[in-house]
């Protein structure tokens, strides 16, 4: 409610402060179990990829497994495109965690850099032990259905990699004229496009690419010479 004072300045009176408490605390209430059906979606969709293997599934099955509503699913997701993208990007977290931790057990700069690179390939690569859909199935798909979602799914990554990226620079141990963001995507491109694409062959004579030689190669393109 608008008033005058008596010097005639117009003010807006606030709410009690018991009304804005009890506003508060009713959403705190309803965002919280906004997040928990959520949750309970995510948990009962990754239990079914884990099953499977594939994220070949449909939407009632998790629906099913989570023991909640049609209604209530789609109140939170548009449909299975949305909640495979939340469960990617939640993959895409853990991944970056990983890969920091990992790289914070070397001391030099270039070697921090290289377990980055030789982890994400590991961890981005076929492998029917470790069942990783998201990554080897779902990914190259939303690369090219949707590239807007896939930069903002993938920029926890790529902050991380440019900050090891930035690091090893600091030390002299890129070329002058690198950027480090932009060799950091160069990079992270490179090796996830290569992982995704070196399925396991049916050869046993085949020679798949690994790790190694990955890195070998992403840094010829990026390392000072010594």
């Amino acid at each position: 409610m608008v008033h005058r004072t008596e010097q005639g300045v117009s003010s807006t009176s606030e709410e009690p402060a018991w009304k804005q408490r009890a506003v508060e605390r009713s959403t705190k209430a309803a965002k919280l179990r906004a997040e928990q059906r959520v949750e309970r979606f995510l948990d009962a969709a990754q239990s079914i990829i884990t099953e499977k293997g594939t994220t070949d599934f449909t939407v009632q099955e998790v629906v099913d497994r989570s023991r909640q509503s049609l209604r209530s699913f789609y109140q939170h997701f548009d449909g299975k495109h949305e909640l495979l993208l939340a469960l990617f990007e939640d993959a895409l977290r853990r991944a970056t965690d990983q890969i920091r931790t990992a790289a914070a057990g070397r001391s030099e700069p270039l070697e921090r850099l290289k377990v980055a690179v030789q982890l994400l390939f590991e961890l981005c690569r076929p492998d029917p032990a470790a069942q990783r859909p998201l990554f080897t199935e779902f990914a190259p798909q939303l690369l090219i259905s949707h590239p807007a979602e896939v930069r903002v799914a993938h920029a926890p990554l790529l902050a991380q990699l440019t900050e090891l990226m930035a690091e090893a620079a600091d030390a002299g141990r890129l070329r002058a004229t690198t950027t480090p963001r932009r060799a950091a995507a160069l990079t992270m491109q490179t090796v996830m496009f290569v992982a995704q694409s070196s399925g396991v062959s049916d050869d046993e004579n085949a020679h798949p690419i690994t790790a190694d030689e990955v890195w070998d190669f992403c840094a010829a393109g990026f390392a000072a010479q010594d």
